[in-house]
């Protein structure tokens, strides 16, 4: 199976894919020590289609965590941007009435 072929795939038909590596490499290995093992290459084989297979699933992992970390950063900037906003207003306007009573006092 080619790294293409892989990542075309769903994550759930993926893990089970895994687990069936899994098992047929636990199976090579007990043919292995009874010598009755045809295909010694077959080891190698299934243990990198199993290493495929984790990091395209690695992947899509570190792939979600980004973009859910990704979104949570960019709320934060806009809640931190709102909130200097709303401090700037609030200055602004503060300001604005200290303007307009100076020339009232200044009249009495």
């Amino acid at each position: 199976m080619t790294i293409k072929e892989i990542r075309e795939k769903e994550t759930g038909h993926l893990n089970h894919e895994l687990l069936e590596a899994q098992k047929k490499l636990f199976e090579l290995r007990g043919q292995a020590v009874t010598e009755k093992l045809e295909d010694p290459s077959q080891l190698r084989k299934t243990r990198q289609a199993i290493a495929r297979i984790k990091t395209i699933l690695r992947e899509r992992t570190l792939e979600t965590e980004r973009k859910a970390q990704g979104e949570a950063e960019s709320k934060r900037k806009s809640e931190a941007a709102g909130a200097r906003k709303a401090e700037h207003d609030a200055r602004k306007a503060v300001k604005a009435e200290k303007k307009s009573r100076k020339p009232a006092a200044a009249a009495k």
